[in-house]
């Protein structure tokens, strides 16, 4: 073979080679993001979301329940806004070259605040909402006044809380 014969080879084996290889990383890629495709459609939906639980309950009372739901969440919104607002600034703070600890922590204090008044607002809506409702009903909708959202298993920054140990006491 000659020399020349041996480069074009050489150049078509490596064209080849390259083209085999960015074909299965394709088809790798491709796979994994199909597989998630799948597994989200056969995902059901959050299980103790109020509007699911909400299709469990007469048909009679479902829309009144459903609009009383809606309106508590519309009313609690400025709260839970006002909640990320003020969190959003102690972070931009945080970042800032001029950070004021002292500013941080009242901009986390007054988040709190205002995401614990939302919440009271949500809670005290759902227990005159479950009070207006026939036992079977109120059974079926109680769930409502669990904490399944993302604060109750974990904290903001994704971590899971520590469990605290038991404090000793003496023994007399």
């Amino acid at each position: 073979m000659s020399p020349k014969a041996l480069k074009l080879a050489l150049i078509g084996s490596v064209a080849l080679n390259l083209f085999g290889v960015a074909a299965g990383a394709t088809l790798l890629v491709t796979r994994a993001q199909v597989e998630d495709r799948v597994e989200a459609q056969h995902r059901p939906a959050r299980a103790g979301s109020p509007m699911r639980l909400v299709d469990q309950l007469d048909p009679a009372v479902r829309e009144r329940v459903r609009d009383a739901l809606r309106a508590s969440a519309l009313a609690a919104r400025p709260d839970f806004e006002e909640a990320r607002q003020k969190r959003r600034e102690a972070v931009e703070m945080g970042r800032s070259a001029t950070f004021d600890a002292a500013r941080a922590a009242a901009l986390l204090e007054e988040s709190r605040k205002a995401e614990i008044r939302g919440r009271a607002r949500l809670e005290a809506d759902a227990v005159a909402l479950l009070a207006t409702l026939e036992p079977d009903d109120r059974r079926a909708l109680s769930e409502i006044l669990t904490r399944k959202g993302r604060a109750a298993s974990r904290d903001r920054d994704g971590r899971y809380p520590r469990a605290e140990p038991p404090k000793a006491t003496p023994s007399t």
